[in-house]
């Protein structure tokens, strides 16, 4: 009898954004590893940057509309203008959690079809899937202009465990 496999160790990388434009950029390099079924959590406090990152993806993946943040509407699908995956943005933040909510949404697009991101998913929606790239952005809170922002991106799971995250650092 053969040994389970043993779970591959996350492939992580750290970097560091100085403005609100680097953050975008960094959306569109990483919507170059991005495929359809892939699920991207997004973390951090208010004002981090999720959006503005979002919005690279979007741009990266030739996607239809302006991505904005779906605070009001929970969740928008946004088509591709090519033959790429569609990108569901989720807002997780007034979510109990789970996939029941996530289906409950009404999306007409198939998850494993589309890439999905999740902003203020992390604890309602991990169940959709194990292989995850999870973004966490820190940000100076309190009374600051400052724009420094540390990223730290981690792939779970077999789909991100020979992704070279480090390209996004380039």
């Amino acid at each position: 009898m053969e040994a389970p496999a043993a779970p591959r160790n996350p492939v992580e990388t750290e970097l560091t954004v100085t403005s609100p434009e680097q953050m975008r950029e960094l959306g569109l390099k990483l919507a170059k590893l991005l495929r359809a079924g892939d699920l991207v959590m997004l973390s951090g406090e208010l004002g981090a940057g999720k959006t503005t990152l979002t919005r690279g993806l979007g741009e990266g993946l030739g996607v239809r509309g302006a991505v904005t943040s779906p605070t009001f509407v929970i969740a928008r699908v946004h088509p591709s203008l090519g033959g790429g995956p569609p990108l569901v943005h989720v807002d997780a933040y007034r979510l109990g959690g789970g996939l029941d909510e996530m289906e409950d949404l009404d999306l007409d697009v198939s998850l494993s079809d589309s890439v999905i991101v999740v902003e203020w998913g992390e604890g309602k929606v991990e169940e959709l899937t194990d292989e995850r790239l999870q973004v966490r952005i820190h940000r100076a809170v309190g009374d600051t202009t400052d724009e420094v922002r540390h990223v730290t991106l981690t792939g779970l799971g077999e789909r991100w465990a020979t992704v070279d995250l480090g390209v996004l650092t380039a």
